[in-house]
C-alpha cells in the first residue's frame, strides 16, 4: 500500500525535522524600521495586564523583506514598549505575513498576533518607501530619503511579549488559562542607514493602528539584519483579565463568540 501521508510519522523522521529546524543558517533580512513617540493613555490603553506602559509611549514599526531561495517573504509588525516584571520590551499589536507559512509556526507556538497581509519595501537610489497592508489598506507606511551610514550596533537581545490561548469552544473565554510568553531574539545587524522621512498611518478597522498618532518620529532606519529567537511562558495570566483584549487577535471577533452553526462541519 502506498505511503498514507496524513499517518502517523516515525520517530526518526520527527528527530531529523526537529535536528533540521535547529541547524538553519543566519537569514538576513532587508528592513525599515521606525520608532515614534505616540500618546501615553492610548499606549496604556492597549495593553493587557500584566504589562505595563514604559516611562516613554513608543510605538514601533519593522516592516522587513526577507530573500528566502525560491520563497521570498515580507515580514512587519507594529507593537508598544511595555515592561513586565522588570523586563523591558515590545508588545505587538499586529504581525503582517505574506505566505501562511510564516504565520502558522508563529500565531501556534509563540501566540504571536500574525496575520497574512502585503508588505513593501522599495529602495530607489536614497528613496526608501515601505508600507504594511491588508484588506486593501496601506494602514502603516514609511517613507523618506537615506541620510547616510550609521555605526553598526551590537548584538543586541531584545523581548517581545506575546499571549498564548485558545479560545474555549462553547465561546465562554479560553480553554485554559492564557500564557504571557517573553520571546527573546538575538539581533546581528551587518548594515544600517539612517532615513530621514515621517510615518503615515492610514484608518482601517481592521488594524487602527491610527488609534496611536504619531507625535515625533524617533528615529528611521533600513538595514540588514539577522535573529534567532527562544520563547518561553513568563506567567499564567487571568482569563477574565485577558478577555476585553481578544479582539486585538482578530478582524472579526465575533467568530470566536459564536459557536458553529447547527449542522455544520
Amino acid at each position: 500500500m502506498a505511503r498514507v501521508r496524513y499517518g502517523a510519522r516515525t520517530e526518526a523522521e520527527i528527530a531529523a525535522a526537529r535536528s533540521a529546524s535547529s541547524k538553519l543558517p543566519d537569514i538576513w533580512s532587508t528592513g525599515v524600521v521606525a520608532v515614534w513617540e505616540s500618546d501615553p493613555d492610548a499606549v496604556a490603553a492597549v495593553l493587557p495586564p500584566p504589562l505595563k506602559p514604559t516611562d516613554r509611549p513608543l510605538v514601533r514599526a519593522n516592516i522587513s523583506k526577507v530573500d528566502l531561495p525560491g520563497y521570498p517573504l515580507g515580514a512587519g509588525s507594529v507593537a508598544v514598549a511595555a515592561e513586565h516584571d522588570g523586563v523591558a520590551g515590545w508588545y505587538p499589536l499586529v504581525m503582517p505575513m505574506t505566505h501562511e507559512r510564516a504565520l502558522i509556526g508563529g500565531r501556534e507556538v509563540f501566540g504571536e498576533p500574525k496575520k497574512l497581509g502585503d508588505v513593501e519595501v522599495e529602495r530607489d537610489g536614497l528613496v526608501v518607501r515601505a508600507s504594511l497592508a491588508r484588506h486593501g489598506i496601506a494602514f502603516v507606511e514609511v517613507r523618506g530619503a537615506v541620510s547616510g551610514a550609521l555605526p553598526l550596533p551590537e548584538p543586541a537581545r531584545k523581548t517581545d511579549f506575546y499571549f498564548k490561548f485558545l479560545p474555549a469552544v462553547d465561546g465562554s473565554g479560553f480553554d485554559a488559562d492564557p500564557v504571557l510568553v517573553h520571546c527573546v531574539r538575538n539581533e546581528k545587524v551587518r548594515k544600517l542607514e539612517g532615513v530621514t522621512g515621517d510615518v503615515v498611518l492610514r484608518e482601517s478597522m481592521y488594524d487602527p493602528v491610527a488609534d496611536l498618532p504619531v507625535r515625533r518620529v524617533v528615529e528611521i532606519t533600513i538595514g540588514e539584519k539577522t535573529t534567532d529567537q527562544k520563547g518561553r511562558v513568563a506567567e499564567r495570566v487571568s482569563a477574565q483579565a485577558l478577555l476585553p483584549y481578544i479582539h486585538q487577535r482578530y478582524d472579526d471577533p465575533q467568530q470566536i463568540l459564536d459557536g458553529p452553526p447547527e449542522g455544520s462541519v
